[in-house]
């Protein structure tokens, strides 16, 4: 960021600063950014902005997609400890073991913007923290086959919104051996698909654009600061990209 000031008129145009005056050392940058975790302020401004969002009509808040991805952290154990990240587990997904974390996010299906998220290590499962992905006024809920049972679930059970969950991929495949008997049962696996595409909109944003692609930090805390700022931009990137279209 330090390199970045100096180098690029538009980013200290941004920031609001001037080669005309000292500018911050990756210290004070450093020093700022623990100041903004301690305090939790990086939340506090993704509430800020979805506030203003859903009061100037953007962030609507009649339903919620639910998803989660893995970010995969450093396995190297090079490190003063010499061994990884602690708050950091491994999951398998597929044929593939990841180590890492795992960000879930709730989302507003007509815009792509985030309104809620959690930050937990990559074995946690995605049942356990749907609860906490609802803004509570939803008339419809979207999700993978990874949140089946979700309506059955203590916690959930009180949530008066309509579950509408993918059937596993196991399920899908078998279907398709009949296409013309199971052609609604198809066609609406289709549609819950094409609603739920929207809940990919963010990860591509902080992966492909902002390159967000491993964790940066050591421990939850930190990274879950990061995912805040990131998600925060995330949706002003997305209302732009509204406007833009």
């Amino acid at each position: 960021m330090e390199d970045a000031l100096y180098e690029i008129a538009s980013i200290r145009l941004f920031a609001g600063l001037s080669l005309d005056k000292a500018i911050p050392d990756h210290t004070t940058i450093m020093s700022f950014r623990h100041l903004l975790e301690r305090r939790g302020l990086t939340r506090k401004l993704f509430k800020e902005v979805n506030q203003w969002l859903a009061e100037a009509g953007v962030l609507l808040k009649e339903g919620t997609l639910v998803d989660a991805t893995i970010i995969e952290a450093p396995t190297s154990t090079k490190n003063k400890t010499g061994e990884r990240d602690p708050e950091m587990h491994q999951r398998k997904k597929g044929n593939a073991w990841h180590f890492g974390m795992k960000a879930h996010i709730g989302v507003d299906p007509p815009t792509g913007i985030t309104h809620s998220f959690t930050t937990t290590a990559a074995n946690e499962h995605d049942l356990n923290q749907a609860g906490n992905l609802l803004h509570g006024e939803e008339d419809y809920i979207f999700a993978d086959a990874g949140y089946r049972g979700a309506e059955k679930r203590k916690e959930l059970r009180r949530v008066k919104a309509d579950w509408h969950i993918a059937e596993r991929p196991g399920t899908i495949r078998e279907l398709r051996k009949h296409p013309r008997i199971n052609k609604v049962k198809i066609r609406t696996e289709y549609l819950k698909a094409s609603v739920r595409a929207k809940v990919e909109h963010p990860f591509r944003i902080i992966k492909c654009l902002f390159g967000f692609v491993k964790a940066r930090y050591r421990g939850l805390m930190k990274n879950d600061s990061k995912l805040a700022m990131l998600f925060t931009l995330a949706n002003i990137a997305r209302v732009d990209q509204m406007l833009r279209a």
